[in-house]
């Protein structure tokens, strides 16, 4: 028991010597000039500015000659370049997918594939500039952000919900197998994609609880049914209201926070009645619900990349029929009620819910242009929504997502300004700088 107890003990002690690494080192004050920096709550630009960073927090920064320099400081020219706040999906799956064949391939591929193949999509996403994800379900991602925090994986921060919640015939109950393959603590089959099947108030605590077990940075539920899921429709609630005050309880208990796939207005209102702080998909969320969300403050991550792209090369790689059928169907509707919901002044995040392979990791930033162009909002605004936003649909509201003094030091800097073109964001070459927890984790500046 002794040793056992030294163990525990130490397993954190490794934790922070492995950060100590590379990630939250503390050396000299770190200085970025010749540099202009994007003010993402007033969506403009201050010129000549300087930024000064200690440890893994920002300093100060401002305007040359009103930033005091440290005489120590080490100093990077950004060369005119732009520097924005760390990126952020506010929606994803680390998963190491290499087709869009949510039914095969998971059974099929050794479960060390996929870590493997997810670990080369942590370093794309990283090199694009994207500072923080949000895993939102998955085993994969509840490992590797152990990785990244004590410096042995170069990839964004890793907010990760583990396990989600779903209940029997859910969007996370895979009904093409048999139920006790799906439910990761029964099935002799561990896959990327396992859920936690609840049914009842008693059984969705046990399932939040296994979950916060497991290692869970916030609660993923599945309050509606959806697109990939082969048997129900986006339009059916799933859980019931006090199926989800329950778990939004727990979560709450923990100190953590609930994330919904609510894709149907019931599900959405129910969740944000029970008091889920981000909201993902939000297909048919009407003016009613749009309001509702407004008044709760709740996040929105709509994710409109992936559904763009499963009608772009869904049947070329492999989507389910089910999913096609699904994604033809509703992809208008859920623009048009997007469109309305930030007309409203609802709290938009951008999230791609992209898993890799066809929905390729490093190309996140795509979901900024779509925004953009098929929402309509201004790039500033959309940058927000990628930065301020997203941070806080990753529970690292005010602590990070914006260039002030005492916010963590997740910085990049980009060839071209962003508020002229979003889209160069899409091109990892002009991404020059990437900074996360104040380590430099990508330098192309000459």
């Amino acid at each position: 028991m002794a040793l056992f107890g030294v163990a525990l003990g130490f397993y954190p002690t490794l934790r922070v010597l492995g950060c100590f690494h590379g990630v939250l080192a503390v050396g000299k004050p770190l200085v970025l000039e010749d540099v202009r920096v994007l003010d993402v709550r007033e969506g403009h630009i201050i010129e000549n500015a300087l930024i000064v960073v200690r440890g893994d927090r920002i300093v100060s920064v401002g305007s040359t000659g009103s930033v005091e320099v440290p005489e120590d400081a080490e100093r990077i020219s950004c060369r005119g370049g732009v520097a924005l706040p760390g990126l952020v999906d506010a929606h994803m799956h680390l998963l190491g997918m290499r087709t869009g064949d949510l039914v095969k391939e998971p059974l099929v591929t050794p479960l060390g594939v996929f870590f493997a193949r997810a670990v080369r999509d942590a370093e794309a996403l990283i090199d694009a500039g994207f500072t923080t994800v949000v895993d939102a379900g998955g085993l994969i991602a509840l490992h590797l952000k152990y990785a990244v925090e004590e410096g042995s994986l170069r990839g964004p921060r890793i907010v990760a919900a583990g396990f989600p919640l779903s209940q029997t015939f859910g969007h996370g109950d895979a009904h093409y197998l048999p139920v006790e393959w799906v439910d990761a603590r029964t099935t002799r089959k561990i896959t990327p994609l396992m859920s936690l099947i609840c049914d009842g108030v008693d059984d969705c605590r046990k399932a939040a609880r296994y979950a916060l077990r497991e290692g869970a940075d916030f609660i993923k539920v599945m309050a509606t049914g959806g697109v990939l899921s082969e048997k129900d429709r986006p339009e059916y609630r799933q859980f019931t209201l006090q199926e989800l005050e329950a778990i939004v309880d727990e979560a709450r208990a923990a100190r953590r926070f609930v994330h919904a796939h609510a894709q149907g207005k019931e599900g959405i209102m129910n969740a944000l009645k029970a008091g889920v702080k981000v909201i993902a998909h939000a297909i048919y969320m009407d003016d009613e619900a749009a309001e509702l969300a407004r008044e709760k403050n709740a996040v929105i991550v709509p994710t409109l990349a992936v559904v763009k792209r499963i009608l772009e090369v869904g049947s070329e790689v492999g989507i389910p029929e089910w999913g096609l059928r699904k994604a033809e169907e509703i992809y208008k509707t859920h623009l048009d009620n997007v469109r309305k919901a930030a007309k409203l002044g609802v709290k938009l995040a951008t999230g791609t819910d992209y898993l890799g392979g066809p929905f390729p990791h490093g190309e996140n930033a795509v979901e900024i242009k779509l925004f953009v162009d098929e929402l309509g909002l201004s790039p500033a605004e959309a940058l927000k929504a990628a930065t301020l936003h997203g941070a806080e649909a990753a529970g690292l509201g005010g602590q990070a997502g914006v260039l002030e003094d005492g916010m963590k030091a997740d910085i990049i800097v980009v060839d071209g300004n962003p508020l002229d073109d979003v889209g160069l964001l899409l091109s990892r070459e002009r991404v020059k700088l990437v900074i996360r927890d104040g380590a430099v984790v990508k330098k192309l500046l000459e």
